[in-house]
């Protein structure tokens, strides 16, 4: 077998870095937080040990991994858009441990409380996919609308909000209280087209951004008309959520606002890498990756920037283990 040159520095630097992830830690100390982050450019997904600041290992995929979604217990699920394919990674040191074809154009997972089960958005079949996790493999599809794409569900596991489209004029609510039995009940035309949704801690409002215009729109949980538009910065933006704010990250504006959860009111905004889309929040910090400079940059929670470690050619999603 001969292999190239990318082939080789995958391998060399998987070797050199595994061994930071299985050492036994002393006295029983848990582990620190690790961050994914996937590489679409360069097929991997990295191993970020946030307490260290450094790459620690770099998981060879297929091609294209753009989206990662995480649990502690339940690994992570990452989509490949252009392969039609979804992997599932476990275990530490974190590997591949399934590939699961037969997508059209996988885009996000949900991993619902527990980890036995994600919910899977495919926009090329207009589907939800629901997989269960300790048996890898896709044990339901939905139906629920071309495009289907950005997701969030609620904290207590009941209710799904699925935006058709990166401008989507449509959201689809699914009730996903028994996983193998999901069913949409209802739909709705938000303000503008939506791209990003996100659930706050209490589950009591729905954020959802815009796709081309500098708005957010919160909902309550159960209603098909925004309670408030916010001003936000350049489109399109994504949300994560700490326990007293949210954190919004515009890749075009360069920037990662920090908003009162009661009312939305702006707290600090903080200066970050051009293509930095998206957000996650979690132990370790609040995580916005680049697609621009490749970079993970990672800020306090009260929206500080603290530092930045370059990742690959362009750094698309990232979650938290």
């Amino acid at each position: 077998m001969t292999l190239d040159r990318r082939s080789l520095l995958r391998l060399a630097l998987a070797g050199a870095v595994a061994p930071l992830l299985s050492r036994p830690l002393p006295g029983g100390a848990r582990p620190a937080p690790l961050a994914l982050v996937t590489a679409d450019e360069d097929g991997f997904v990295a191993v970020v040990d946030l307490a260290r600041r450094q790459v620690v290992r770099r998981v060879a995929t297929l091609d294209g991994p753009r989206s990662a979604e995480a649990r502690a217990g339940a690994g992570a699920v990452v989509g490949h858009a252009s392969e039609g394919a979804v992997t599932l990674l476990s275990g530490r040191p974190l590997r591949v441990r399934r590939v699961l074809r037969g997508f059209g154009e996988p885009r996000y997972a949900a991993i619902a409380a527990g980890g036995g089960h994600a919910f899977v958005t495919d926009s090329g079949h207009g589907e939800l996919a629901v997989l269960d996790l300790a048996r890898g493999r896709v044990v339901r599809r939905l139906e629920v609308g071309a495009g289907a794409r950005h997701m969030t569900l609620d904290p207590a596991g009941r209710r799904l909000w699925i935006a058709l489209g990166s401008t989507a004029s449509t959201v689809v609510v699914v009730d996903v209280s028994d996983p193998l039995t999901p069913r949409v009940v209802r739909r709705f035309a938000p303000p503008f087209g939506a791209h990003d949704l996100a659930f706050s801690p209490s589950g009591r409002r729905v954020w959802v951004t815009a796709g081309r215009t500098p708005q957010i729109a919160l909902y309550r949980a159960g209603a098909s008309r925004p309670a408030a538009v916010l001003a936000a910065d350049t489109a399109p933006q994504h949300v994560a959520f700490g326990p007293h704010g949210a954190y919004v990250a515009s890749g075009e504006g360069r920037s990662l606002t920090v908003h009162a959860l009661d009312d939305g009111r702006v707290r600090r905004r903080a200066r970050i890498p051009l293509g930095s889309y998206n957000v996650a929040r979690g132990t370790g910090g609040v995580l916005t990756p680049s697609l621009g400079s490749g970079e993970l940059t990672v800020l306090d929670d009260g929206g500080r920037v603290r530092w930045a470690v370059s990742v690959a050619a362009a750094a698309h999603d990232a979650c938290l283990l």
